[in-house]
C-alpha cells in the first residue's frame, strides 16, 4: 500500500470537507425562498432626496446636508419601494444590491415586514434580516449617503429573497425611562423629509431602524411624564439625539451598536453618566446630556407640559401586540373618561398608531370619521373618541 504524502492527504481531506458542506441540489431549491426585485423608478412623496436616472437610483442633491445631520455627513437620501405581498409568510429576508459606490459614498438595503400588529423595525438586509414572527408583506428601502459633495452612489437593482428560519421570540411592549430633550429647529427638515413646524408633534430616536416614512405613524412612541399625569402618543420622524445607530430598546443580539450596554440604556446616557466610550458619541463628540429621545416642541410643551429637559417613561409601541388605531386628525386630546367633560391627560398626535385595549359607550361626538358614542381606551385613564380614528388594524377590539 502506498501512503499519500502530506499535501495529497490534506487535499483529499479538503475535498471531502467541501463535498460534505455542499447542499444537495434539492436542498438548495428548497432553501431558495421567494425572490423578487424592487422597482427603483417610482420616486414619490415618501422618498427623501433621491431621483431615478438612467444609471440608477442616486441622490437628488449631494451638496445639501439635512439640518440634523451628524458631523461628517454631507447628504443622505431614502427610497421606499412598494410593499411586496409574499406568497407565504417568512421570517428572513436577504437583499442583493447591484450598485456603484465611489469612495465616500454608501448604499444600503433595508427591509421591514408586516404582521398583524403592524410593521416591524427596519433591518439591514445585505446579510439577512430576521423577524421574530412570520411576516406577510415586505417593504424594502435604500439608504444613500455621501461625505463628498457632488459624488453619489448609484443603485441599479435591488433583489430580495424571503424564506423561513427558526428565530427566538422578542420581548413585547418594551418601556424604559430615558432622558428627553427638546428639538426646536422650526423650518428644518427631519430625516424622513418632514419640514418642522411651530409646536410640531413628533419624536426622534437615535436609530433609523424605527424611522417612520413621512406622515405615517408606523413607529409610534408613548411618552409620559414620570408621574404619569401627562402622556403623548407621537410618531418617530427624526433620528437623534447624539447617535444614529443606537437602537437601545433592543436585545443585545439585535442591537446594532454598543451591544455590551444593558438593554434600555442609551449610549449617550452611559457616556454622560459613566464615561462610556470615553464620554463620546459614535461621531467622537463629547456627550453633554444623557438624552435617549428628542421631542418636538408641541410634544414637549403641549403634550407633556414640560418646561425643561426631563426624564420620561417611553413605550416603544411597535414592540407590543394587539389592535392599533390610526389617529386621523390631531393632536387629539386624551381624556380621563369617555366624554369631553373629563380632564385632559395628554395628546395623541395626528398619524400616531395607538394601542386600543377596549372600547366603551360614552358621549356622542361628531368628527372627521363619523358621529359615534364609541370611546377607545388606550391605557387606564386614557380615552379618545373613535370619531377621530381613521382605521383600526391588528385584530378586533373588545368591549371594556
Amino acid at each position: 500500500m502506498i501512503l499519500p504524502d502530506r499535501r495529497a492527504r490534506t487535499a483529499a481531506l479538503t475535498l471531502i470537507l467541501v463535498l460534505t458542506l455542499l447542499p444537495s441540489p434539492g436542498a438548495a431549491r428548497a432553501a431558495g425562498g421567494e425572490r423578487w426585485a424592487t422597482d427603483l423608478s417610482r420616486v414619490d412623496a415618501d422618498d427623501v432626496n433621491v431621483r431615478s436616472a438612467r444609471a440608477g437610483l442616486r441622490l437628488a442633491d449631494s451638496r445639501t446636508a439635512p439640518v440634523r445631520a451628524p458631523r461628517g455627513a454631507v447628504a443622505e437620501g431614502l427610497f421606499h419601494a412598494t410593499p411586496h405581498t409574499l406568497a407565504r409568510p417568512a421570517t428572513r429576508v436577504r437583499a442583493s444590491l447591484d450598485a456603484r459606490a465611489p469612495a465616500g459614498t454608501t448604499a444600503e438595503a433595508q427591509v421591514r415586514g408586516w404582521r398583524s400588529g403592524g410593521w416591524t423595525e427596519w433591518r439591514e438586509a445585505t446579510g439577512a434580516a430576521l423577524f421574530d414572527r412570520p411576516v406577510t408583506r415586505v417593504q424594502a428601502r435604500v439608504l444613500l449617503t455621501t461625505s463628498r459633495p457632488g459624488t453619489t452612489a448609484e443603485v441599479r437593482a435591488v433583489r430580495l429573497t424571503a424564506d423561513t428560519v427558526a428565530v427566538a421570540a422578542a420581548t413585547p411592549g418594551l418601556t424604559y425611562r430615558v432622558y428627553a430633550t427638546r428639538i426646536g429647529l422650526v423650518g428644518g427638515v427631519t430625516a424622513n423629509g418632514h419640514t418642522i413646524e411651530a409646536r410640531d408633534h413628533f419624536v426622534a430616536l437615535p436609530s433609523r431602524r424605527s424611522l417612520a416614512p413621512a406622515y405615517t405613524g408606523d413607529y409610534t412612541l408613548r411618552v409620559c411624564t414620570t408621574t404619569g399625569s401627562r402622556c403623548e402618543y407621537a410618531p418617530v420622524w427624526d433620528v437623534g439625539p447624539w447617535n444614529t445607530r443606537d437602537d437601545y430598546w433592543n436585545l443585545s443580539g439585535v442591537r446594532e451598536n454598543w451591544k455590551d450596554l444593558p438593554q434600555g440604556r442609551p449610549q449617550a446616557q452611559a457616556a454622560y453618566q459613566s464615561g462610556y466610550n470615553g464620554g463620546r458619541d459614535q461621531f467622537g463628540r463629547v456627550v453633554l446630556n444623557p438624552a435617549g429621545v428628542d421631542l418636538a416642541d408641541g410634544t414637549f410643551w403641549d403634550g407633556l407640559q414640560l418646561t425643561t429637559n426631563a426624564w420620561v417613561d417611553v413605550a416603544y409601541l411597535w414592540t407590543g401586540s394587539g389592535p392599533r388605531g390610526v389617529v386621523g386628525d390631531g393632536p387629539l386630546n386624551l381624556r380621563a373618561g369617555a366624554g369631553t367633560g373629563y380632564a385632559v391627560r395628554g395628546l395623541a398626535a395626528r398619524y400616531a398608531n395607538v394601542p386600543i385595549e377596549c372600547y366603551v359607550a360614552g358621549q356622542t361626538v361628531a368628527g372627521p370619521y363619523g358621529t359615534t358614542n364609541r370611546w377607545n381606551r388606550l391605557a387606564p385613564g386614557q380615552y379618545v373618541s373613535h370619531a377621530y380614528v381613521s382605521a383600526v388594524y391588528g385584530g378586533g377590539v373588545p368591549l371594556c
